[in-house]
């Protein structure tokens, strides 16, 4: 049984992993179970285990899970889901929103098998610019690995406990664009990590049953794998990688809002654009109810500069991973019931920031790139979120962010004067390059079909997307209300020669007034028709391509199948 009542709802918020992953009863060799799945593959290990995502909004019990030990193994599993009409889902950390992997009405009675990739699937091979690794690996594990070698990637997400696999499903991205007089060096992209793709492994489709196939990277049965938002299944990658650069964060929670996102011409001096300009890596985390940002900038470094302190391990900021208790104390009241205070909790995560870096020595670091990039651990606060991707010019970032801001901040206002505090966490601003395949240096490379950042023949000139993120708990009054009138500005104001609107696809999007990924005309239309734009549309074609790719549907799910149908 799961946990419930208001202690489950306090701890789901607090990062309380404990009730993350139940098992609820393993199923070995020759051990009698409770209506197994018929005639399952012997040799593969089976058990039930209870699933909740990352913010608690999809919990199921029950569900049938199991670990295969290679590549052949999933093969072995597609055929036999094929001839027995069950789906198969493959699950990672559950570090993620949307319901791509089940749906939060998907039961134990339901014709689906897990799949945990990260049990066996996660070995790792060095090859020349390059690396060979399984989809369960972890991007801990493989920022690491990469590390030893003196390798690493320029943009990364900043939670390590991700898959590789489900990283790649969504095309995962940092924070990264050339910094005014930088040189991309060889082996990086400013894109997202779904572009590094050299080759994939794929169980598709082929002759009369499901096979393990491999897709280089210039063929065009490829495109739709490399950001295939849970249709398929990936067994192993091969990345381009670099050399690792040493970087330098430093944050700042001095400078007020108003300065930092103020409009173009406005005279500012210290604004959002001109540390892009400068750094190239730039990170706003903007609580509820604040007037000064925490700022994050990195820069490439290759020497320790005399005021940053050297870093050797990932996970930096101790007052963010680790729930404060002024903080937890205050999320408890939140949840249950004391809304009003939304405005004194952003208070107090501001201080806890400002504090914190001061008190811990970091606000100012230095070290090789994994140990700067990785900065978000399982036990931080867990809360729901929005994301989307504004494709635009790197001339109009700071209007891009000026003009949230302004909307964001009426919105908000609005609420609250009607006695409703929908967002208890922070707006978290970034912006990274766009998914330009010349990056991996394989001639015809293709372009990724389903990238939030693939970019738009018709506008060359947009060659950033600006990424927004708003957070909150998921039981907040109003919330999705609030979302749904924020998501109506990105489609409806971001248009024409300016700038166009992608869902990021791993968080919250297709919001009605109750809930997210709802809304039917945003899920069969404009999100589709954000990628049917410009003179080589993407989406049909992308479609096609993973349908034929799997046309029983064995690695699908109901919301799925509304959205890539």
């Amino acid at each position: 049984m799961s946990p419930s009542g208001d202690a489950f709802s306090r701890r789901r918020f607090l990062g309380a992993s404990a009730v993350a992953w139940l098992p609820v009863g393993v199923v070995t060799a020759g051990e009698a179970a409770a209506d197994p799945p018929p005639s399952f593959p012997p040799g593969i290990d089976l058990y039930r285990q209870a699933y909740r995502n990352w913010a608690g909004e999809i919990r199921t019990d029950d569900l049938w899970t199991c670990a295969p030990r290679t590549p052949e193994d999933v093969v072995v599993l597609a055929n036999w889901a094929r001839g027995r009409g069950f789906s198969l889902r493959p699950r990672g950390f559950r570090h993620g929103w949307a319901p791509l992997t089940v749906t939060a009405t998907t039961t134990g009675a339901d014709r689906v098998v897990l799949v945990d990739t990260t049990r066996h699937l996660t070995t790792m091979t060095l090859l020349p610019d390059a690396v060979r690794v399984q989809t369960g690996a972890s991007m801990d594990d493989l920022l690491a690995f990469l590390e030893d070698a003196g390798l690493g990637v320029t943009n990364t997400p900043a939670p390590g406990d991700l898959t590789v696999g489900g990283v790649l499903a969504i095309n995962g991205h940092g924070t990264s664009v050339p910094a005014v007089g930088e040189t991309r060096p060889p082996g990086h992209t400013y894109g997202s990590l779904s572009n590094l793709i050299l080759s994939l492994t794929a169980v598709v489709w082929d002759g009369g049953a499901y096979r393990l196939r491999t897709f280089e990277r210039d063929d065009p049965g490829c495109a739709a794998l490399l950001t295939h938002v849970g249709r398929a299944f990936l067994t192993e990658v091969t990345l381009r990688v670099g050399a690792n650069p040493n970087l330098r964060c430093v944050s700042r929670v001095d400078i007020p809002a108003s300065e930092l996102f103020a409009p173009p011409g406005s005279g500012a001096t210290r604004t959002f654009a001109s540390f892009l300009d400068e750094t190239g890596r730039v990170e706003a985390i903007w609580f509820a109810f604040t007037d000064r940002p925490w700022l994050k900038t990195w820069s490439v470094a290759p020497t320790k500069p005399a005021t940053s302190r050297h870093v050797v391990t990932p996970y930096n900021y101790v007052f963010s991973d680790n729930v404060p208790k002024p903080v937890s104390d205050l999320a408890d009241l939140l949840v249950t019931g004391a809304w009003a205070l939304t405005p004194t909790f952003g208070q107090v995560q501001y201080t806890t920031a400002a504090t914190g870096l001061a008190t811990t020595l970091t606000t100012d670091l230095w070290g090789a790139s994994k140990n700067l990039l990785l900065y978000v651990k399982p036990t931080t606060l867990r809360e729901t979120a929005n994301g989307y991707a504004v494709l635009t010019s790197r001339a109009e970032v700071q209007r891009v962010v000026s003009d949230f801001a302004a909307h964001y901040g009426t919105l908000l206002d609005a609420y609250r004067d009607r006695g409703l505090y929908p967002v208890t966490g922070q707006v978290e601003i970034r912006v990274g390059g766009l998914d330009d395949p010349s990056h991996v240096g394989v001639p015809g490379a293709q372009t990724p079909a389903l990238s939030a950042v693939r970019p738009r023949e018709d506008h060359p000139e947009w060659d950033v997307a600006v990424w927004f993120d708003v957070l909150t708990f998921p039981t907040a009054p109003g919330a999705a209300a609030f979302y749904r009138e924020l998501e109506q500005f990105f489609f409806t104001h971001y248009t024409g020669a300016y700038a166009t609107t992608r869902a990021e696809w791993s968080k919250g999007w297709a919001y009605t007034d109750q809930a997210a990924w709802s809304d039917r005309t945003v899920l069969t239309s404009t999100v589709p028709d954000s990628y049917r734009q410009g003179p080589n549309p993407s989406w049909d074609a992308a479609l096609a391509t993973l349908n034929a790719h799997d046309p029983h549907r064995v690695f699908s799910n109901p919301f799925l199948d509304v959205l890539l149908p």
